[in-house]
């Protein structure tokens, strides 16, 4: 998550002014909590603890789901991201942006190698590690894709208009490591594409499965749980991974412009030192209950 230091952004600077707060993300960042337990560890009311959740919801920090309990429904708090950069200098990036959140299961091509599959909200999308079964019509409905080795790439919507140029393209999304079951040791080799051209590689750490997700239905019985939320920024010093340098491809090497094609495309390639695979989530399964997000800014 990347945020400009301005004044329309208070809400989100202002939480780290409480060491409550700050304490809080630390115990989030270890496990996802209920409000009572957070309560009880640091030795306040409930009612505090849902005021201050109040505001890391609102600034896009922590997010939370209802589930069931010995006591009825409680309130499972969890991180919303793994990173914040505080952007200084905004002159390199858009004023104005064009949103879109992309489903999971909306790619418009692939090449994929077992082990493989593709899950719903509700059940498995045809057979597993078949990937014949990525053309199925319902793959779009996907809400949990894998596979072993492969790709698969999406297209962007462009509503740039003729007199408007791009100035910062960002893509977040949840991903892990692909291993039989899960194996949170299994590093794996990851670029990223827009328009043909690599942004740049980033080895995931593992396949996660030692926890529920938090937004993982309950008929799910695989072993692969959440992944890590990336985000993924462009612009006109480089390509960025949460921050980090990947590349020196800009976002004038990427040929977006008025009435162009933008595709994105994710790959773990069969010559890469890791090859680990990847999952890849949609808002209904995993910790973080969003699809693909892309934000043009111009």
């Amino acid at each position: 998550m990347q945020i400009d230091v301005n004044l329309s952004n208070m809400h989100i600077l202002e939480v780290f002014s409480s060491s409550t707060r700050v304490s809080m993300i630390e115990m989030l960042n270890l496990q996802s909590m209920n409000i009572r337990e957070m309560a009880e560890a640091l030795h306040l009311s409930s009612a505090i603890i849902t005021k201050h959740v109040q505001k890391l919801e609102a600034a896009g920090l922590v997010k939370c789901a209802a589930q069931s309990g010995k006591r009825g429904m409680q309130k499972i708090c969890s991180l919303a991201e793994d990173s914040l950069l505080l952007q200084l200098r905004t002159s390199t990036r858009g004023t104005d942006f064009h949103v879109h959140e992309i489903p999971i299961g909306q790619y418009t091509g692939y090449q994929v190698h077992p082990t493989c599959g593709l899950a719903s909200a509700t059940g498995i999308i045809g057979m597993n590690d078949d990937p014949r079964y990525f053309a199925d019509p319902a793959h779009s409905q996907a809400e949990l894709l894998w596979f072993g080795s492969g790709w698969v790439e999406y297209r962007v919507p462009n509503y740039l208009l003729a007199s408007q140029a791009a100035k910062t393209l960002e893509i977040s999304f949840e991903i892990c490591s692909e291993a039989p079951g899960f194996n949170e040791n299994q590093p794996s080799d990851i670029s990223f594409h827009v328009n043909g051209k690599r942004l740049g590689l980033w080895t995931c750490p593992g396949d996660f499965g030692g926890k529920r997700g938090v937004y993982t239905p309950d008929w799910w019985k695989g072993g692969t749980q959440y992944g890590l939320l990336k985000t993924l920024r462009i612009d006109g010093t480089g390509s960025y991974i949460d921050g980090i340098r990947l590349s020196a491809t800009r976002i004038v090497d990427l040929d977006i412009t008025y009435g162009s094609e933008i595709t994105f495309r994710l790959e773990n390639d069969e010559k890469s030192r890791h090859v680990g695979g990847l999952n890849l989530f949609g808002k209904c399964f995993g910790n973080y209950g969003q699809d693909i997000r892309v934000i043009l800014g111009y």
